[in-house]
């Protein structure tokens, strides 16, 4: 089985940006815990960030007969990106959206996302652990 991971903008600064908020765990370091875990669940997961919707858009529609899963978290474009969920909506790839932080107890433009009403599941809130708890849903939901 294969997954892919996809960050969308910012996650690239985390270990510096806003350690209260989304805590001390650079990208890579959750990254490569993720990976560690795929690796003794059988699973192939691959990684990929950018801070451009485009590169987003373009790496989703790559997945199209590549992945069987995709977790995403995508930043600030959950609140703002039709392109996304087209994009999701499009390859037909089940997907699991996650947050660091828990999104519906921060500013009020957060509490809608784009992408969860057509998602497997949601998880957020747990720091760097909704990585794992993401990636533990969506392979229960593919190996049923």
């Amino acid at each position: 089985m294969r997954f892919l991971l996809i960050n969308g903008p910012n996650l690239n600064l985390l270990g510096h940006r806003e350690p209260g908020l989304y805590g001390s765990k650079t990208l890579k370091s959750i990254e490569a815990d993720l990976q560690e875990t795929a690796h003794l669940d059988g699973v192939e997961l691959d990684c990929f960030q950018s801070n451009f919707e485009g590169a987003l858009v373009d790496r989703i529609h790559q997945a199209m007969g590549e992945v069987d899963a995709i977790l995403i978290n995508a930043g600030a474009y959950t609140h703002t990106s039709v392109a996304l969920r087209d994009a999701l909506l499009g390859v037909d790839i089940p997907y699991v959206e996650l947050h660091l932080s828990n999104t519906n107890s921060r500013e009020e433009f957060r509490h809608h996302s784009f992408l969860s009403d057509r998602a497997v599941g949601v998880v957020s809130g747990f720091g760097a652990m909704s990585y794992e708890l993401a990636f533990r849903g969506l392979l229960a939901h593919m190996r049923k």
